[in-house]
């Protein structure tokens, strides 16, 4: 028996449920779950990443006021604001055009769908070729990983953090497919849904790395 979970949308009261092919003969479900296993399972992942960075940053601020007065230690100077500031910017632009992305597909309006993910992508590629390209090999210069414990965190969240940002990638580029397949519509788009769900964690969370790692060596 086949499954389909790609339906998100429930029938208006009155209206019989949709009706999906399975390809075999004879053979029909109805689309009319509001919530998949694959929702609920990007839910849980998200609330599991969340409380492992939520983890790491409380770690950072431990050791840091372990370390005080001075911070960064051993006259490494505070991380300078212009280049992880025009990241940002460039980051959390990423999420808009994958919300117009994630409402247009409610509508049918492929076309948009497909930009909306395009743009995404490109914004997001743009803040890692950054991050690892710019920003990994100025640092590395002054401490790496393993000069002391601000180095070590310094490049455990951030690391982390473009971690989650190739995976989001990699699920864009996914989901990018399936739209150009013409697997996505009104009615069947919780690929979308999924990954605007974790993209849009992965801009939030860098409001907090950033103002950890970034911003509070300032003050």
């Amino acid at each position: 028996m086949s499954i389909v979970t790609d339906h998100v949308e429930a029938p208006r009261e009155g209206e019989p449920p949709d009706i999906v092919d399975t390809g075999r003969p004879g053979e029909t479900l109805p689309t009319h779950s509001d919530r998949t296993f694959g929702w609920w399972g990007m839910v849980w992942l998200i609330a599991t990443e969340a409380t492992l960075f939520a983890l790491l940053l409380l770690s950072y601020f431990y050791i840091r006021f372990q370390s005080a007065p001075v911070w960064p230690p051993d006259g490494i100077e505070a991380p300078k604001l212009a280049l992880p500031l025009v990241m940002s910017v460039i980051l959390w632009s990423s999420s808009l055009p994958v919300f117009i992305a994630e409402r247009a597909v409610k509508k049918d309006r492929l076309n948009v769908v497909r930009a909306g993910l395009l743009a995404g992508f490109v914004l997001g590629a743009a803040f890692l070729v950054l991050t690892l390209g710019v920003e990994y090999p100025e640092k590395l210069k002054e401490f790496t990983p393993h000069t002391n414990q601000y180095g070590s965190m310094f490049f455990t969240i951030t690391g982390l953090h473009a971690a989650h940002v190739v995976v989001g990638l990699l699920m864009n580029v996914w989901v990018q497919w399936r739209a150009w397949a013409g697997a996505l519509d009104r009615k069947r788009h919780v690929p979308l849904q999924v990954f605007a769900m974790y993209w849009h964690f992965v801009d939030t969370v860098w409001v907090f790395v950033l103002a950890t790692i970034y911003l509070s060596p300032h003050f």
